[in-house]
């Protein structure tokens, strides 16, 4: 198991760690969290080059991904300097930062960082610099 708990806050600076190859032929993956050897959550492709931007809270632009009851799944760019109103997460957030470098108050996230944040956590996130992150809410447990 890795990474199983998911009441608990997970930092993993994925750009440093390498990537594996799974069972799918020319497919390779880094390992985030898994349940047992071969079951776990993965990640689906998309291509985002085809995907609008829409305007978002502040100055913030978000690309909806995918949603599914309480799920939501989106690109979210922030322009420099943008800061978020402080916020809980039901049933929590996951952020995968892909560019830039996202910050809060726990810590500072550069490019290649991925995130997972319990059910109920609570940020008041902000950037520097101009910054995408992949982020995912409301799939985690609500413990």
């Amino acid at each position: 198991m890795l990474n199983m708990d998911f009441s608990q806050r997970v930092v993993i600076e994925a750009a440093k760690s390498e990537w594996q190859p799974s069972p799918a032929a020319g497919i390779e993956r880094k390992l985030l969290e898994r349940e047992e050897a071969e079951r776990g959550r993965a990640t689906v492709r998309i291509n985002t080059n085809t995907q609008r931007w829409l305007p978002g809270h502040g100055g913030l632009q978000v690309m909806p991904l995918h949603s599914f009851e309480t799920e939501h799944v989106a690109l979210v760019k922030w322009p420099a300097g943008e800061v978020f109103q402080p916020h809980r997460h039901y049933a929590g957030e996951e952020i995968l930062v892909l560019s830039g470098e996202f910050i809060d108050e726990h810590g500072r996230y550069p490019k290649g960082t991925w995130m997972r944040s319990p059910h109920a956590s609570k940020h008041t996130p902000h950037v520097e610099q101009e910054t995408i992150i992949y982020v995912k809410t409301g799939h985690l447990p609500v413990l």
